[in-house]
């Protein structure tokens, strides 16, 4: 690829969509991987546990407020 194809309007959108879906696959991995380990305590099974699915939700909200936030406070600087 040439330095000129950097150039290309349609390229750089494309660059930036996949940097996008890949920060995006990464933040779900992580948000995964904390609440999975603070939440799910039992065996693995068809379901989850009531107060399992309530942990579960409670800590993505919690993760995602957590990050807009942060987010917010660096475009702000």
């Amino acid at each position: 690829m040439d330095a000129s194809a950097l150039n290309n309007p349609r390229l750089r959108a494309l660059i930036e969509e996949e940097k996008t879906k890949a920060l995006t696959n990464e933040l779900v991995a992580k948000l995964t991987l904390v609440c999975w380990d603070k939440c799910v305590t039992g065996s693995i099974g068809s379901s989850f546990s009531r107060s399992e699915a309530s942990c579960l939700s409670n800590c993505a909200k919690r993760f995602a407020e957590v990050k807009l936030m942060t987010m917010q406070r660096f475009t702000e600087r």
